[in-house]
């Protein structure tokens, strides 16, 4: 009755102990597939953040060209209008 009885216990023991193994291996394998998944998630970030800052480079480029053109144009038009100025200022005194 002992020897049936230490059978029954060694045999479940054993099922106990396979059904953690296969957790663990079920488990083991969550891991390494999400690990897989963060790292192809931080790869395509990290292209992002590239594009991005690619992207930001040139628009503060276009920036500074657009910066630059209007303070040239700011100039010509304060020299248009110091020139208008003058002619008219001009124009009027030398009329009687």
């Amino acid at each position: 009755m002992m020897a049936a009885k230490e059978s029954k216990t060694w045999r479940f023991d054993r099922r106990i102990n396979m059904s953690v193994l296969v957790q663990i291996m079920f488990l083991a394998a969550l891991i390494v597939g999400s690990w897989v998944n963060l790292q192809r998630q931080l790869d395509l970030l990290q292209r992002d953040v590239t594009q991005l800052i690619q992207s930001q480079k040139e628009f503060e480029q276009k920036v500074e060209s657009l910066w630059s053109n209007s303070i040239s144009h700011e100039y010509r038009l304060q020299a248009l209008e110091k020139g208008t100025t003058g002619i008219d200022m001009a124009g009027g005194c030398s009329r009687p």
